[in-house]
């Protein structure tokens, strides 16, 4: 064979160099194994570092998220209070207005009623004297008198008719500017509603993009 013609003395070295060689690669490859396992343990150190960090920044982002939310909540809540103290303001302030008119047109009439049962007694006055005149002058007086009278009904029926339209006309301003103010009310709640779901929707949006994002 070939080691037969290999003398003993280098057989032994060889294998003695051979086993050298071998244990360096064994311990070699123990201090590369070492060197490997020490780099995926800072590795795996650092992703779990990364992971806290991660949690301790979506934490605070859930927080301040949370508190734009409340802020935004107490601002809407706040807005719409106000408006709805406004509104009540308005709708006694116009039902006071209301009851004013209405007890003007009662006053206006009530006059109106006196000065009708006042003249009807002074006709009736006016005709008991008129029947001890004589007959010609009480036909000049009468005449005369009746002329009066209906000149003065006239113009009284011509006043009641002219305050009657303008307690009518400041009726009706006030019934349209309640509902004017009615429908602003809806106005202002459906659009504080739809502001606030769009803040609503634009803090997720933010949040999800944030989460996309890291």
């Amino acid at each position: 064979s070939l080691t037969d013609d290999i003398p003993l003395t280098s057989q032994t070295n060889v294998i003695a160099e051979l086993n050298k060689w071998k244990l360096s690669l064994i311990e070699h490859h123990k201090l590369q194994m070492r060197e490997e396992n020490e780099k995926h343990s800072t590795h795996v150190r650092q992703l779990s570092n990364e992971m806290e960090n991660l949690k301790e920044l979506v934490h605070t982002y859930e927080i301040s998220i949370g508190r734009k939310d409340e802020v935004v909540i107490t601002n809407l809540t706040q807005a719409l209070e106000r408006q709805k103290e406004r509104t009540e303001l308005m709708r006694k302030f116009t039902l006071w207005r209301i009851q004013h008119a209405k007890a003007k047109q009662e006053e206006y009439a009530n006059r109106v009623a006196d000065r009708q049962f006042r003249r009807a007694l002074m006709k009736k006055v006016w005709a008991a004297w008129h029947s001890l005149s004589e007959e010609k002058w009480k036909e000049k007086a009468a005449k005369a008198c009746q002329l009066r009278a209906e000149n003065i009904c006239i113009e009284l029926t011509n006043d009641y008719e002219t305050k009657i339209k303008e307690l009518t006309a400041t009726l009706e301003e006030t019934k349209a500017e309640v509902l004017r103010l009615q429908i602003e009310r809806e106005q202002y709640e459906n659009t504080m509603r739809k502001a606030f779901m769009r803040g609503v929707c634009a803090l997720n949006l933010e949040a999800m993009t944030v989460f996309q994002g890291k």
